[in-house]
């Protein structure tokens, strides 16, 4: 057991090779877990992030790009780096709910996305996809949003775990600006 939260390896019994567990340490995500900038409720003037994004500039709101009816922004507690969503303006829950308009822009600015993670970090592939509802793993259930989440050979699958590697990290602000910078013009 863990008697003080150092980043000092401490021999674990039972646990298989020292330091295992914390080569996949993860601290930005407890924040996720208990709660942090989710909504109080369903609607938009529950203290919806997804709302509230769109009224601050694109360094504070972490926005990579903005379009007519969505936008793109990353994901304050991602999977990997350069996890990018696109959401659109208008607080729907549902994918049947979007208008024409609006699911002909959350593919193109997705397309654009792609292209971006490309230019910019040399991404081999992508898990692209939404959670709709709490029950499918919806953290804001309440706000449409769809994931486009880089992926690299061995990165995040059980190479950490078997292979002891890790991802190489990088700060939210310098990713959102490497990206705003090689997001696709039109």
């Amino acid at each position: 057991m863990l008697h003080s939260m150092t980043s000092e390896p401490e021999q674990q019994i039972g646990v298989g090779t020292k330091d295992a567990f914390q080569r996949l340490w993860t601290p930005h995500r407890m924040a996720y877990i208990q709660g942090e900038n989710k909504p109080t409720g369903p609607g938009a003037e529950d203290g919806c992030p997804f709302c509230s994004i769109p009224a601050k500039s694109d360094e504070d709101g972490l926005v990579v790009a903005r379009g007519e009816q969505v936008y793109a922004v990353l994901n304050l507690y991602p999977y990997n780096g350069g996890h990018l969503m696109v959401v659109p303006y208008r607080h729907v829950a549902d994918y049947t709910e979007l208008t024409g308009p609006e699911t002909a822009e959350l593919g193109e600015l997705t397309k654009q996305a792609m292209s971006a993670l490309r230019a910019a970090s040399g991404a081999h592939g992508f898990n692209i996809g939404m959670n709709q509802g709490t029950v499918a793993g919806a953290g804001i259930a309440a706000h449409l949003h769809q994931h486009i989440v880089p992926r690299w050979g061995g990165d995040t699958n059980f190479m950490p775990v078997v292979g002891h590697t890790k991802i190489l990290p990088q700060l939210l602000a310098d990713t959102r600006k490497m990206l705003a910078d090689a997001w696709p013009v039109g």
